[in-house]
């Protein structure tokens, strides 16, 4: 492709709007431009990028024995209300009704289509396992759509879905695509990782993330510094294990004594007060579970992990008590909360809690908290549970060595559903023995678009993107410095023909231009080699070559331009670990 016939509309300034690095980064190299909040047009430079992404994943898909459709972006609100997610889903699902009053939507993810599609058409055994997965639109009609492609509210993703008879063929399944999608990151070019995760609103016991790590990442991992060991979790489903020890809920205590704290709102506050160490007191958080007024307990200088909490409770909503709702359930003020004679349905308290006593709490009292709490004798307990977000301070949970914290961005998520949506949906089939069973089912996801993202997050400079050779728009920059030279037009023009009839993907910068107008475009658009060739060179019978991700220069011989160029590039790619 010739630039100067090329649509490319870039920036010099970085756009207000854009907040991360390859938010501003899209922008300004003419990749994508903005319709409405969260809802953008991939131009032609960031449409090549997203091709090249869905390329590799359909390459890798269809070598695991996937099969691809295309699914309908809007979809019945039937559907939705069999696997009760119309309600469930929240205001995230972007609900529409036809003319004739019927409940839809837009996809935010295919589980109830794929399954409906299948229970109509596979009656028996000997037609699974099956796995079938599509490339599409989806919408998610998000609270604070931002950072660009990133976290948007209509977006590219891979979705899959595999049917089997039994728990072996699910399993079987699932670890096809686990390595499907590790093969398929190697390609990308990304340095990425594996992480236990929770499965969140599409549902299913068992579940990994793919997170491409990155400084700028939103997501926090806990990984194990034991390569042997292995373990690697996102904060949300990271697991805590219970200290060693017996149990101290019925060990001997002091009598409870409630005592005057006068303007003590925060764990803070109240520990200087009293003069003790958060780690001696016992936070008390309010929320209201579907309706339900629950309470979880938590050490003073630790985090509730609403997350695991949601999950202990099997609830579909989980928010923090308001005012009004506080006040009724302790009968004072925020900030007075505690687990004695606290008006609730449920009271759950983190495991670490029962291996000690003699507690400080609120005393569900304006300015008043209570000293010497024992949970075993003072407050009814519904069940001791690992409750809290896991610390850098904490052991692994697998090999019990000391682990450390990393960033990451979630670019992929694979599930094991089970037979959540199976049962549901009355999804079955005959057995050998001919009797009806229910499918098992696997899900599995990826962010096309936040896959693009990705690459420029956790590859770039001051200069632009610098995208792996496999997704890259263009492989190849080929600029030409000799805008009134014919005779380096002429030879950049037969080096730009040789270079696609070798099969790479180049871009010829062969606009009359300024040599520094060249040389920040290319940067700016991220592409990993650059060749340039001027009036000097031509007559030296060379050409410059650079790389991009490193800065090194080169020159190749003219005489022989093929044999040293594909030396070149083959090191290129072998420096970002691809083939």
């Amino acid at each position: 492709m010739r630039l100067s016939r090329y649509y490319v509309p870039t920036l010099k300034e970085d756009p207000a709007e854009a907040e991360v690095v390859s938010h501003k980064l899209l922008m300004r190299a003419g990749m994508i431009r903005k319709l409405t909040s969260g809802i953008y047009t991939y131009l032609p430079l960031g449409l090549r990028a997203l091709n090249k992404v869905a390329g590799i994943l359909r390459e890798e898909m269809n070598r695991a024995g996937a099969v691809e459709i295309l699914m309908p972006s809007v979809q019945p609100g039937d559907l939705w209300k069999e696997t009760r997610r119309w309600d469930f889903y929240g205001k995230e699902l972007l609900r529409i009704k036809d003319r004739h009053d019927r409940d839809y939507c837009l996809g935010p993810t295919h589980e109830e289509v794929v399954t409906d599609l299948v229970r109509g058409e596979i009656k028996s055994y000997k037609q699974l396992p099956i796995n079938l997965y599509q490339i599409q639109t989806k919408f998610r009609d998000e609270i604070r759509p931002r950072f660009g492609l990133m976290r948007g509210r209509e977006f590219v993703m891979k979705d899959a879905y595999s049917f089997d008879k039994d728990e072996a063929g699910a399993e079987a399944s699932y670890r096809a695509m686990f390595e499907a999608y590790t093969k398929a990151f190697q390609r990308l070019g990304l340095k990425f990782r594996a992480v236990q995760a929770d499965s969140g609103a599409i549902g299913g016991d068992f579940s990994h993330e793919f997170m491409v790590l990155a400084a700028t990442g939103e997501d926090t991992i806990a990984v194990c510094r034991d390569p042997k060991c292995g373990f690697a979790a996102n904060l949300e489903k990271a697991k805590v294990n219970k200290p060693a020890g017996d149990c101290a809920c019925a060990a001997a205590c002091p009598a409870l004594e409630t005592v005057s704290t006068p303007g003590t709102h925060t764990v803070e506050e109240v520990c200087a007060f009293l003069k003790i160490e958060p780690k001696a007191l016992i936070k008390t958080l309010l929320f209201d579970a579907d309706g339900k007024a629950v309470a979880a307990l938590v050490r003073g200088d630790r985090q509730l992990n609403e997350v695991k909490f949601k999950n202990l409770l099997k609830c579909n909503d989980l928010k923090l008590a308001d005012e009004a709702q506080v006040r009724a359930w302790t009968g004072a003020p925020v900030g007075f909360a505690g687990p004695v004679g606290l008006k609730v349905e449920g009271l759950y308290a983190d495991h670490e809690l029962c291996c000690a006593t003699d507690w400080v709490a609120g005393a569900n009292a304006a300015d008043a908290h209570v000293k010497h709490l024992s949970l075993g004798r003072d407050a009814k307990v519904a069940a001791f549970a690992d409750l809290r977000v896991i610390e850098p301070t904490d052991p692994c949970p697998e090999c019990g060595g000391p682990i450390d914290f990393t960033k990451g961005i979630e670019v992929g998520h694979v599930f094991k559903l089970g037979l959540k949506y199976s049962k549901a949906m009355q999804a079955t089939f005959l057995d050998e023995n001919g009797k009806e069973q229910l499918m098992i089912m696997g899900c599995y996801g990826i962010g096309v678009s936040r896959i693009v993202a990705s690459a420029i997050e956790q590859n770039n400079d001051d200069k632009g993107p610098i995208f792996p050779p496999s997704i890259a728009p263009f492989e190849v920059s080929l600029l030409s410095l000799g805008a009134k030279d014919p005779e380096v037009l002429d030879k950049a023009a037969e080096l730009y023909e040789q270079l696609r009839g070798m099969g790479v993907d180049v871009l010829y910068d062969d606009r009359d231009e300024r040599p520094g107008v060249k040389f920040n475009d290319a940067d700016l658009m991220g592409f990993p080699m650059q060749l340039v060739l001027g009036g000097k060179g031509l007559k030296a019978g060379i050409i410059e070559a650079k790389d991009r991700k490193t800065g090194e220069r080169k020159e190749l011989p003219l005489d022989g331009f093929a044999a040293a160029f594909a030396a070149w590039r083959k090191d290129i790619w072998t420096s970002w670990g691809l083939e």
